[in-house]
């Protein structure tokens, strides 16, 4: 829980609690004790979870030593509705709320003001909206109840009667709530006194409900037993829940200090594969025949876990699958079934480099490798683009230049990656924004600053005339964040021989870029500032997800 704390140049907040009367030396220790079992809570947070103090003196004299006006929120006193200010995705994970409106002057409560960054976020966000921001501190237990109201009330979550309902039934409507609601993921996290609930909705964490803490062991038990793993065991363990057709699941558990934690994994099996187009590519056939209808070569999909890789591969074998053409995978595990590939599943004994030994031999003239991971799967993926077969795989990297330093620092020879790699290809995820509840709006001078000062760096033009942009609101089709589903944005470096000299010449990657510079090659961030002039999605989304 983040919260209130302050090292005041004077005193450290205790101390100046004290000073004021508003607690006494005892407290303090007492308070100290708390914390050193709850190292993330701030010293006024735990004097306020403690009732060391009465409430409003003690927000009080905070908010005097801080300097910023104190607010105690409660949800009935509020009559404003907080996502047309903030969407509810920054609510939650900034412990932030908006409580009242005056003409054009927007109150925000923070539980914690003296975070600049968050304080600019949400002055550049109300600026965005021709709103301007006016400071007040709380208590982040008392943001979080509010956010409690608001789920509550809006039926946004799923609400469990932990005590009325069994637990069979309960984990079912959990599960199923998350497919409602396109979860990727469901994390059951025992936490010190409950059990929390969250979803992975469009690469975010949003907190569903809570559990109480006595159904632990009756959840724990139902979750091994539907995935298959020993109930006596409490180490780290993996499985899969079979029980719903629609769906794999798959299934990791972890004990933690609290207990076990486990992790479901939602993989839709008869999901459409997206055309590269949907993704975010091109919608250009001459360059995606370019990056991916190839023999002799090598084509890399960079990304950090998370980001879309194994969806693009899909896609990929989805464009290339043709009668004619023998594909043939290696995956860990098998997420899409598609038809007309043969698609190979590593076994713990047979790892993607052996697997791909033996690939070799079987005649395919498209490989996938799942991931380069090491140096032989890397040396074999690189022989079998030599040897006349196109190879597919991913690799973790933060760019598509990279992808080359990457690959000497695995023990590939620079002649041997500039032999063979044709494509190399970045990219992030970026939310869309929902087009159910979205506010068409005008660019503000400083986005259209930002516009200006990245077309210079990157010696790029941005099509700005008649472009708009919209603000995020937040409904029922969005989960309330203003978001609904992701897209790519994309970077592609096409090798050509200018660049394959200089990978060969064993240059370095500050020489690779310039002369990519040179060649047409443009960073992600460029493409994605692109996806915004196209109204997919928002500067704020960008500048939070891409580092530029």
């Amino acid at each position: 829980m983040a919260g209130i704390g302050f090292n005041s140049k004077k005193a450290p907040l205790g101390i100046e609690l004290v000073r004021r009367g508003v607690i006494t030396e005892k407290d303090i220790d007492t308070a100290y004790a708390y914390q050193r079992e709850h190292s993330n809570v701030k010293f006024g947070e735990i004097c306020h979870i403690l009732k060391l103090a009465n409430d409003e003196d003690l927000l009080n004299a905070i908010g005097d030593v801080i300097g910023v006006k104190p607010v105690l929120i409660d949800y009935a006193s509020i009559d404003i509705k907080f996502t047309d200010y903030i969407s509810m995705d920054i609510i939650r994970q900034h412990k932030v709320l908006p409580f009242a409106v005056e003409e054009n002057r927007v109150k925000v409560a923070f539980a914690n003001p003296e975070d600049k960054s968050v304080v600019e976020m949400i002055r550049r966000i109300l600026l965005n909206k021709r709103l301007t921001l006016e400071v007040y501190v709380t208590f982040a237990s008392l943001i979080e109840d509010v956010i409690k109201n608001i789920d509550n009330k809006a039926e946004k979550t799923v609400v469990y009667d932990s005590y009325g309902q069994d637990t069979t039934q309960l984990i079912d409507n959990i599960i199923r709530s998350a497919m409602a609601k396109r979860a990727s993921d469901i994390h059951f996290e025992p936490m010190e006194d409950r059990i929390r609930i969250r979803y992975r909705i469009d690469g975010e964490l949003i907190e569903i409900t809570t559990i109480d803490k006595e159904k632990q062991s009756q959840i724990i038990g139902r979750l091994k037993a539907i995935s298959n793993m020993h109930q006596e065991k409490s180490e780290s363990q993996d499985g899969a829940i079979v029980l719903y057709p629609d769906y794999n699941i798959r299934v990791s558990s972890q004990k933690n200090i609290y207990g076990e934690k486990f992790v479901l994994r939602l993989l839709k099996k008869n999901s459409n594969i997206k055309h590269l187009f949907e993704l975010g590519f091109p919608d250009d056939q001459e360059t995606i025949s370019k990056c991916f209808d190839r023999r002799n070569s090598i084509a890399l999909i960079a990304a950090p876990t998370g980001e879309g890789k194994t969806t693009t591969l899909y896609s990929v074998m989805s464009f290339l699958n043709k009668p004619r053409i023998n594909i043939t995978t290696i995956e860990d595990p098998v997420e899409i079934r598609i038809r007309g590939l043969n698609q190979v599943e590593i076994s713990h004994a047979e790892g993607f480099a052996e697997s791909l030994r033996t690939i070799l031999r079987q005649d395919p003239d498209v490989i996938l490798v799942g991931e380069i991971r090491d140096r032989e799967t890397a040396e074999i993926a690189i022989q079998a683009g030599q040897t006349g077969h196109f190879v597919l795989s991913t690799i973790h990297t933060v760019d598509s230049i990279e992808t080359i330093t990457r690959l000497r620092k695995l023990g590939v020879s620079s002649y041997d990656i500039g032999s063979v790699l044709v494509t190399s290809i970045a990219q992030r995820l970026v939310r869309r924004v929902c087009p159910h509840c979205a506010k068409e709006r005008e660019f503000t001078p400083e986005e259209l600053e930002e516009f200006k000062k990245l077309g210079e760096r990157y010696n790029y033009e941005f099509q700005l005339e008649g472009k708009h942009t919209f603000d995020v609101v937040g409904c029922e089709k969005c989960n309330n964040t203003g978001y609904y589903e992701r897209i790519a944005a994309i970077e592609i470096l096409s090798v050509n021989d200018r660049l394959k000299d200089l990978i060969i010449a064993d240059a370095p990657a500050s020489e690779i870029r310039k002369i990519a510079y040179e060649e047409g090659y443009r960073p992600l961030v460029v493409d994605a500032f692109n996806k915004v002039l196209a109204g997919i999605t928002t500067v704020e989304e960008v500048k939070r997800k891409l580092a530029y």
